[in-house]
């Protein structure tokens, strides 16, 4: 097996999740990159995860791909696209292959592409003995030995090899037509103050969504103890949510669903003074682009909390956290539900007045 790593200068990286969770990788990626830019890194990833890749500046290529073992894959009946991608990967002759995966995933599955595409090192988190399907095994030690931050966990695995960043936080850069789209739209919404907020009420999983009547709630609090203007932001599919939610919040509110591409989306988080949102990509794109940020943290899992940006993390306790599960398996979703609007709204305040806090924000529990 070979486990030199000193002579690699091209790098692929897979990561097959969504945009959070690429995101959260970032800094992982820039210490695969070098702080020299001296290795290539091509990206590995899923159609959401591409638009990510697209704006991380230590990510040379992309290379989209939709993963039979991972849930949000359309379903398929034959494997030819698998023998595809491994060709694929074979024909650009990468030293090395890391695969980045959460604790809860194998990172078996993309191993074995990499094996089957002749790629001569490969290092990748396992609980298992991965026998040959790894040159470099890292004993995975979550969940028993306890859970880190998902940046944390890409880190330490890169680390293994020697490899680490100059610069830990995310990282997502829109491009200069991305920057003048966001400043043409709010100057065309009459915003050129900071009495604004983007509001983002959208999640994939059901069990991470703060109801849309609260949030309306806290827009509602929000505007009128503040004289805030509400900047409600979502999907091409989330438009019936930000409707209701703007519908229910009133004049303060406005609707911008669908409207915007992650490079847009990116550039308008930079002006905002803050967002807020659920426990979802959008709050991830903030940690990246600096912005405070709200967020209403189901306990669903505890490594997914805004990375090194001022923030304010609320969730109401309850004996199930960290279920891990996408549907809330007691149906209450009472770790969210029983946050009131009004503590949600105090939280934004807050950061609005301090425009400062503790980086990684200590999580704050809303008993209700």
């Amino acid at each position: 097996m070979t486990s030199d790593w000193s002579g690699v200068r091209r790098v692929l990286c897979v990561r097959l999740d969504s945009v959070g969770d690429v995101l959260m990788t970032t800094p992982a990626l820039g210490a695969v990159k070098g702080a020299d830019g001296e290795r290539h890194v091509t990206l590995l990833t899923s159609p959401a995860g591409s638009a990510v890749a697209a704006l991380a500046p230590s990510v040379d290529d992309v290379i989209v791909y939709d993963a039979p073992w991972l849930k949000a894959t359309r379903p398929r009946t034959t494997s030819a696209a698998d023998h595809a991608m491994a060709h694929i990967l074979r024909t650009h002759a990468f030293d090395a292959a890391v695969v980045f995966t959460v604790f809860s995933q194998s990172a078996l599955p993309a191993a074995l592409l990499c094996y089957l595409a002749d790629i001569p090192r490969r290092l990748a988190h396992a609980r298992e003995n991965p026998y040959q399907l790894l040159t470099t095994w890292v004993a995975d030690p979550e969940p028993a030995g306890g859970i880190r931050h998902e940046v944390e966990r890409q880190l330490d695995l890169v680390a293994a090899v020697g490899w680490r960043p100059a610069d830990t936080r995310l990282t997502l850069c829109p491009s200069p037509r991305h920057d003048e789209a966001a400043a043409s739209m709010l100057c065309s919404l009459g915003i050129n103050d900071d009495a604004w907020v983007v509001l983002h009420p959208g999640a994939s999983a059901a069990s991470r969504r703060y109801p849309a009547a609260s949030f309306a709630a806290a827009g509602r609090s929000l505007a009128a103890r503040g004289g805030v203007r509400i900047v409600v932001t979502g999907g091409a599919d989330e438009h019936e949510l930000v409707r209701d939610v703007c519908a229910q919040i009133g004049a303060p509110a406005i609707d911008l669903c669908g409207q915007l591409d992650l490079g847009a989306f990116a550039a308008l988080v930079a002006r905002a003074p803050l967002v807020i949102t659920n426990n979802t990509g959008p709050a991830h794109v903030a940690a990246a682009m600096g912005t405070p940020v709200v967020v209403l943290y189901a306990l669903t899992n505890p490594q997914h909390t805004p990375w090194q940006v001022p923030c304010r993390v609320l969730s109401h306790d309850v004996p199930c956290r960290n279920c891990f599960k996408s549907v809330c398996p007691e149906t209450h979703h009472n770790c969210l539900r029983l946050v009131p609007p009004t503590a949600v709204a105090d939280a934004a305040l807050d950061l609005l007045q301090s425009r400062c806090g503790a980086a990684r924000g200590a999580p704050v529990r809303v008993e209700g």
